[in-house]
């Protein structure tokens, strides 16, 4: 695979809270102003129907996905989603989607459908899960009902990919459904939890790996999200499969910086010098594939917003600054342009500030954001040395 331009840059919406009505219409009249900021690419987190059982909140989280060949109808119909896409297109946008292929709603299309394909255990581990089938199977001739390796997330049942080839087969045929649709990417959710080997095959079968040219007829671009390392080697103890950012590059041109995260948690915490997470990137560049590429954010629906994080402006704006230099690619959660904690409700509708609120950030965005502005600060520019005071460093 070819290495993803560092001059790309990616815009995350969060569509239920990204304007009023929350809608794929009401976004359309957004993207003048997100092309104006430079991004290059629009995220859009799950657009599918969310389940009702065991639902977290009223509206429930849009990862626990009932039905992945649907959209959601309160953002609107499939028609919408199709016209949001011809939009994004005419502004030179690319879009990619969700993709969430660890876990489903309790109620989804394929946990009533195919109830073997899912995890069975109520202990968290792969051999408990084994003995419950076994056992259920033969004291009563049906499964078990449906379970998760994490507890915490208790909305969603998760896959077994140990189980059918059927499985993989219909995941496969899902992606390709949405790649038809005009789709051109996919964010793959909590990426380490599913085998490595799945998107090995499901990144051939879809971008269809021509070996006489040697080249794909249709690059479609995948990113992973990945786990924090102290995650992996707790699933990993427990006996679950669990992949690291190195192994996901087999399949994927962008990995989320969980691997660096670590890191910098400690130093945004004053435990450590930036020098700890600086360092850190000579690792990722030598013991990554040649061509795997890291996003740099400093924020996105999991975490807290930047604007909080960091105790003023400045601040905000310094370390802004610096993820631009870093090598990789550029992703920014929406809301992040503007300093308010305002929109970071997940869980419930939360109306993002007016335009009149966030302008002179936006006006900065619009300085670093721009991948192809000749006034955009180059990474061969960057100084060896970032000045400690400007970072909040002591």
């Amino acid at each position: 695979m070819e290495a993803v331009p560092e001059t790309e840059s990616i815009y995350q919406i969060y569509l239920r809270n990204f304007t009023q009505e929350g809608t794929f219409a009401a976004a359309i009249a957004h993207l003048d102003r997100i092309k104006a900021m430079g991004f290059s690419w629009l995220y859009l987190t799950p657009i599918h129907p969310i389940g009702k059982e065991d639902r977290k909140g009223s509206l429930g989280s849009p990862y626990a996905i009932s039905d992945y060949r649907a959209v959601n109808p309160e953002l609107g119909t499939m028609e919408d989603f199709k016209q949001f896409l011809d939009a994004a297109h005419q502004r030179g946008f690319k879009v990619m989607i969700d993709v969430v292929y660890n876990h489903t709603s309790p109620d989804s299309v394929l946990a009533r459908e195919h109830p073997e394909w899912f995890f069975h255990g109520s202990s968290g581990s792969p051999e408990q899960d084994k003995a419950e089938r076994h056992e259920r199977m033969h004291a009563h001739g049906s499964l078990p009902k449906p379970g998760r390796k994490c507890e915490d997330w208790s909305d969603v049942v998760d896959f077994d990919y140990s189980t059918s080839p059927e499985l993989w087969i219909e995941l496969i045929s899902i992606l390709n459904f949405w790649k038809s649709a005009g789709v051109d990417g996919f964010r793959c959710d909590v990426a380490s939890l599913v085998p490595v080997d799945f998107w090995k095959q499901a990144r051939q079968r879809v971008n269809q790996y021509d070996p006489g040219l040697r080249k794909e007829r249709f690059p479609v671009l995948w990113l992973a999200e990945s786990v924090h390392p102290r995650f992996l080697k707790e699933m990993r103890d427990r006996g679950f499969g669990a992949w690291s950012e190195p192994e996901l590059h087999a399949a994927f041109d962008l990995t989320y910086d969980y691997d660096g995260w670590e890191r910098l948690e400690k130093v945004w915490s004053g435990e450590k010098p930036l020098s700890y997470y600086l360092e850190y990137l000579y690792t990722q560049e030598t013991l990554y594939p040649k061509t795997a590429r890291k996003i740099r954010y400093l924020e996105n629906h999991d975490q807290e917003r930047a604007a909080d994080r960091f105790a003023s402006k400045a601040l905000l704006k310094n370390w802004t600054v610096l993820y631009q230099l870093l090598p990789g690619v550029t992703f920014v959660y929406m809301g992040q342009r503007w300093p308010s904690n305002i929109g970071r409700a997940f869980l419930k509708k939360s109306r993002l500030p007016g335009r009149a609120r966030i302008r002179n950030f936006t006006n900065f965005s619009s300085e670093f954001f721009l991948p192809h502005s000749e006034s955009r600060p180059k990474r061969s520019n960057m100084p060896q040395k970032m000045p400690r005071s400007l970072l909040g460093a002591s």
